[in-house]
């Protein structure tokens, strides 16, 4: 190498070093990123310079000062006003409840009004699905059966068998008049292309992608911040919500995962129109389409339950974790019983205090995890804070028929969580995400009855077996843990 080539390398690594110290000053003093992403980025930037340039660009923009999902001022009027009124008389316990857990849990649903802007609604039913085989069955006949509208959003649809047995029901019913729109994720979704769509548009349905490339098919700067939702609307009566996404795996037909074992709920009731208000927010801000927000509530919902429901919201266009709060009141209110599942277990430390809490006052925590990983750092991550749990006490299951991806927490019998947020900081922080709350022991029985039926099939991880463990894993989840906040 001569003197000339020399000094030109030179003088770019000195240019790259001055771009990772402002881009590390800029985290430190202006992103205000909680105290463990600081660092771990501060030491993916000097460990990997380039390289953790490239990271922090594609994977840490800064998006909570974005106005991405808008109301008019009417909009605005009418729902604080709405909420204030419901708030209002539960305040000054005028207001009726429908069931004896709602009563207990008041402090609760007063949280998600007050800090999540949840209304709660108490006409609900819901049928709990577990099986992926008989849930789009169902779902499939439901849009079969559709007369006005069908709101389709989920992160991941394949090209598959699945996929298209979708994409063609809902073709259908939009050549029938049915009014479709069908959101999907730009990177969960990339298998589907316009082109796969043709027919659908033809047809008269609507599609968008949330947050596509906007330069390059395949470079998306967003890789972070995806749309993790999982929601279907139809008519505005009937609403899915949960973990399944669409693809021939969620069915049990990919060999590397075998059996999907997953927790969706169909729902009927008036949360079935706030479940149809977050899919018409997102809609406007990835369609540009000026929907009205009152279209959300097309025909009264006709609930014949008494389950109350709160639909939460959460994602990095807040500094706000709204189901984060509502996992935390759950933990911390809990006294006889905490059971969770969840694919991934990776969380800050407010969620892992708040569990050994709960498991020092004497209240039962059992955890379940899947026994194979499909994001290898995040599954030693989730294995090194099974092990903080099992110091404290609690009791650690391991599933063993096929992969794992529920992401529920069901408290006392009387509350319970679904949806698509994971017990994980990408869910906390990085991803938009949304879940029901339950309030109705009748219900929750139902979760808490599939989650010991779920014991049957798994194997209890006790401290004896975690000691075990080679020095090659602990190493593997030293790093994972490190890494925690950026998974």
């Amino acid at each position: 190498m001569n003197l000339l080539s020399w000094l030109t390398m030179s003088n770019l690594m000195m240019a790259i070093y001055v771009i990772n110290f402002f881009i590390a000053f800029g985290i430190i003093f202006l992103e205000r990123k909680n105290p463990a992403a600081t660092l771990a980025w501060i030491m993916v930037l000097f460990m990997l310079p380039g390289l953790g340039l490239l990271l922090y660009t594609f994977l840490s923009q800064n998006i909570s000062r974005l106005r991405m999902f808008n109301l008019t001022n009417y909009e605005q009027y009418i729902i604080s006003h709405s909420l204030q009124e419901q708030i209002n008389s539960i305040e000054n316990r005028s207001f009726v409840f429908s069931n004896e857990a709602e009563v207990k849990w008041r402090d609760m649903i007063l949280l998600h009004q007050t800090y999540s802007k949840a209304f709660l609604t108490q006409d609900n039913r819901m049928s709990v699905f577990t099986d992926g085989n008989h849930k789009f069955k169902v779902l499939l006949d439901d849009i079969k059966n559709a007369k006005e509208s069908i709101n389709v959003m989920y992160f991941i649809i394949k090209n598959d068998k699945v996929g298209q047995a979708l994409i063609n029901a809902l073709t259908e019913k939009a050549a029938e008049g049915v009014e479709v729109r069908f959101l999907l994720d730009a990177i969960g979704c990339r298998q589907i292309r316009p082109t796969h769509l043709r027919k659908f548009t033809k047809a008269g349905g609507k599609y968008a992608y949330f947050f596509p490339p906007r330069f390059f098919r395949y470079l998306n700067i967003r890789l972070n911040y995806r749309n993790h939702r999982k929601l279907v609307i139809i008519d505005g009566q009937i609403g899915y919500i949960g973990g399944f996404n669409v693809g021939n795996e969620y069915i049990g037909l990919k060999k590397k995962f075998g059996n999907w074992r997953d927790t969706h709920l169909r729902m009927t009731g008036s949360c079935v129109q706030d479940m149809n208000a977050r899919f018409i927010l997102d809609w406007r801000f990835a369609s540009k389409e000026d929907l009205p927000l009152s279209s959300a509530f097309y025909g009264a919902a006709n609930g014949n339950g008494q389950a109350g429901v709160q639909i939460v919201s959460c994602g990095p266009d807040s500094r706000r974790t709204e189901v984060k709060r509502g996992y935390l009141k759950m933990i911390s209110s809990a006294k006889k019983n905490i059971y969770i599942q969840s694919p991934y277990f990776v969380p800050d430390s407010s969620i892992i205090e708040s569990l050994k809490n709960a498991i020092y006052s004497g209240v039962d925590v059992r955890l379940m995890i899947p026994d194979k990983p499909d994001h290898m750092f995040v599954y030693w991550a989730t294995l090194y804070y099974c092990g903080e749990l099992l110091a404290a006490g609690a009791r650690i299951f391991i599933y063993r028929n096929g992969f794992l991806h529920a992401k529920t927490i069901c408290v006392d019998g009387e509350v319970a969580s679904v949806g698509s947020a994971n017990f994980d900081m990408r869910s906390f922080y990085l991803n938009f995400e949304v879940n029901a709350f339950i309030y109705d022991p009748e219900e929750v029985y139902k979760l808490e009855s599939i989650f010991e039926a779920d014991i049957a099939e798994s194997e209890e991880l006790t401290e004896e077996k975690y000691r075990k463990r080679s020095l090659w894993i602990k190493f593997k989840q030293s790093i994972s843990r490190l890494l925690s906040d950026l998974l």
